[in-house]
C-alpha cells in the first residue's frame, strides 16, 4: 500500500476512534403495553381489497396507500385504533419508484410484523453494490454484518402492503381523491373526497394523517440469460446510473441525466442520448441488455424532488412519507426513512387511548420531527453529497479529484466503505458517524494531493478541494437543521411527553 493509502487509513482510523469515544446514545424508545384490538366483520369493497364495516367514529384518516400510508394503517390498526385510508388508485400501481429496501428499511418492515410482504412478489436478495469507476475500476461495497436488501416491482409490493392493513377489522380501505382538509376552530377534523363513482363524501376523524408518494423514472433491463442478475450496481462515470434486479429476469436502471432540461423521448433525443453517452459506461455484462432496454421505448422519466422536513404543526393534521421530505433518488432511501417514520409515530402514538385534543396532540407529536432526525439525516446527507460529488464536471481539478478520493475510500473496505453502507442503509444512523466519514473523505483527499511531495499546484488544489467539500457539506447540514440533528437535547419537543388522558376506552374505539 502505497504512503497516500496510508496517510488516508491513518486519519481516518484517527477521526473514527475520537467518534466512536464520543458518540453519544439516543433517546429511548418510547414503551408502551400492548392495545386491545377491535373486532368488525370484514366484507368486500369492490374493488379488490377487502375493508370493513364501521360503527361509530374513524380515530385516524390516512390519505394515500403508499409504502407508509399502508404500512401506517397496519401498525395502528393492530394497537386498536380505527383507522379509515383513502386511497387515489387501488389497482396495482405501474410505478418506477420505490423498489429497492435497504437493510434499516427490511429491518422496520419486521418491525411492523410487515416482512411476509416480501414474499411471494419474486423479491431479490441484495448483498452489496459494485461501484464502478470511470476506468473501469470496481469495488464491492457490501452491507456490514451480513446484512442485504431486497428489490422488487413496486407495484406487488404495495399490492401486499394493502392486503395486509385491509386484512384487520378496523381498517377501511376505499378508493376516492381527496379534494379538501376540513377545518373547524383551527384544527382539522377530516377531509371532503370523491368516491371512484364521483360521489362526493365527508370523512371525519381526530387525526389526518397524509402520505403522497412522489415518482421517478428509469428503465428496465430484460433479459431471461442475464449474467449477474443478482447484483446491483453503482455505475460512477459520466453520469451516475444505478441497477439492481427487481425480479428474477429484470433489472431497473436510473439514469441520472444532468442539467434542467432533457432529451425528449418523444423525438427520439432521449434515446439517442442514452445509446451514444450512457451506453459505452455500462459493464460489459449489463450492455447489450441496456441497448435492448432502449430499442424496446420502455423509457420513462421523472424530475428529482429534493425537500428538507419542515413541519409546520396542524392540530388535527401530519404528514408523513414524502409528503413531509423527500431526497435525491439516486441511493434509494426513499421507503427507508418512511418506514422508520411510521415505526416512530406509532410508538408515539402508543401510549395514548384519546386522540381528540388536536391541540394536545399536535404540542406531543413536536418531539416526532426530532426523533426521526438521524435516520432521515444520515440518508438525506448521503444522498445529496453523492449526486453532488459525481454529478460535478471533470473540468474543475479540486472537483475531479474529490471523485477520484471518494472512489478510492470505498476501495479500502472494511470500516470505511461498511460504515458508509451502515449509514446509507439505516442501520447504524448516527449523525456523528456521518461527520466523520464525510471529514475523513475530505482528509483522504488533502493526503493524495500532498504525498509524497506537496508541490504548489497540489496545495492550491488541495486548499480549493477543501472549500469544495465544505461547501457540499456545510448547506446540506444546514438544511437539514445542525441544533435538532446533533443538539438534539437542546431541543424543547425532544421532551415533549403524552398528554394526561383519561382511561376510559368506551368512546376511543380502542
Amino acid at each position: 500500500m502505497d504512503s497516500k493509502h496510508v496517510f488516508g487509513g491513518v486519519v481516518a482510523a484517527f477521526l473514527f476512534g475520537f467518534v466512536v469515544l464520543y458518540s453519544s446514545r439516543g433517546r429511548e424508545n418510547i414503551k408502551a403495553s400492548e392495545k386491545n384490538r377491535s373486532k368488525k366483520t370484514l366484507e368486500s369493497s369492490g374493488n379488490g381489497v377487502c375493508r370493513s364495516n364501521f360503527a361509530g367514529n374513524t380515530d385516524v384518516i390516512i390519505v394515500g396507500a403508499g409504502v407508509a400510508g399502508s404500512a401506517l394503517a397496519y401498525a395502528l390498526a393492530k394497537d386498536g385504533w380505527r383507522v379509515q385510508v383513502i386511497e387515489r388508485d387501488l389497482t396495482e400501481p405501474d410505478r418506477i419508484v420505490g423498489e429497492l429496501l435497504h437493510a434499516g428499511g427490511c429491518i422496520k418492515l419486521a418491525e411492523l410484523g410487515l416482512e411476509d410482504c416480501l414474499d411471494g412478489i419474486d423479491s431479490q436478495i441484495v448483498f452489496s453494490f459494485a461501484a464502478v469507476h470511470k476506468d473501469g475500476r470496481r469495488t464491492a461495497i457490501s452491507y456490514p454484518s451480513n446484512a442485504c436488501s431486497r428489490s422488487f416491482h413496486h407495484g406487488r409490493f404495495i399490492q401486499k402492503l394493502r392486503e395486509k392493513a385491509a386484512s384487520l377489522p378496523n381498517v377501511k380501505l376505499e378508493q376516492g381523491t381527496v379534494t379538501s382538509l376540513v377545518e373547524e376552530n383551527g384544527s382539522i377534523k377530516g377531509v371532503l373526497y370523491k368516491t371512484k363513482a364521483g360521489q362526493e363524501l365527508a370523512a371525519s376523524a381526530s387525526l389526518t394523517i397524509i402520505e403522497v408518494p412522489s415518482y421517478f423514472g428509469g428503465l428496465v433491463l430484460e433479459n431471461y440469460n442475464l449474467p449477474y442478475a443478482n447484483r446491483a450496481y453503482f455505475i460512477l462515470k459520466d453520469s451516475i446510473v444505478v441497477t439492481y434486479p427487481i425480479s428474477s429476469n429484470e433489472i431497473r436502471c436510473f439514469v441520472d441525466v444532468p442539467g434542467s432540461k432533457q432529451p425528449p423521448i418523444s423525438n427520439g433525443e432521449m434515446a439517442s442520448y442514452l445509446k451514444t453517452v450512457v451506453a459505452p459506461q455500462m459493464p460489459p455484462e449489463l450492455h447489450n441488455a441496456f441497448i435492448c432496454a432502449i430499442e424496446k421505448g420502455n423509457i420513462r422519466t421523472m424530475p428529482n424532488r429534493i425537500m428538507a422536513a419542515s413541519p409546520s404543526p396542524t392540530p388535527g393534521a401530519f404528514m408523513i412519507g414524502d409528503s413531509l421530505n423527500m431526497r435525491h433518488a439516486v441511493t434509494g432511501g426513499g421507503m427507508t426513512v418512511g418506514l422508520s417514520d411510521v415505526v416512530l409515530l406509532r410508538d408515539l402514538l402508543r401510549p395514548l387511548n384519546d386522540l381528540r385534543d388536536g391541540a394536545a396532540i399536535c404540542k406531543y407529536l413536536e418531539s416526532f420531527d426530532i426523533l426521526r432526525k438521524p435516520t432521515a439525516f444520515a440518508i438525506n446527507t448521503l444522498a445529496s453529497t453523492l449526486h453532488t460529488v459525481f454529478s460535478s464536471s471533470d473540468q474543475d481539478p479540486s472537483r475531479k479529484e474529490m471523485k477520484e478520493a471518494f472512489f478510492n475510500y470505498l476501495s479500502l473496505g472494511g470500516v470505511f466503505s461498511e460504515g458508509l453502507m451502515a449509514l446509507l442503509s439505516g442501520l447504524n444512523p448516527a449523525p456523528l458517524s456521518l461527520v466523520f466519514h464525510c471529514f475523513a473523505m475530505l482528509a483522504y483527499a488533502v493526503g493524495r494531493l500532498l504525498l509524497p511531495f506537496p508541490t504548489p499546484k497540489r496545495v492550491c488544489i488541495a486548499a480549493k478541494l477543501i472549500l469544495v467539500g465544505l461547501g457540499i457539506i456545510f448547506p446540506i447540514l444546514k438544511a437539514e437543521g445542525i441544533r435538532a440533528t446533533f443538539f438534539p437535547v437542546t431541543m424543547p419537543a425532544y421532551y415533549r411527553t403524552p398528554p394526561v388522558q383519561s382511561t376510559d376506552e368506551r368512546e376511543t374505539g380502542k
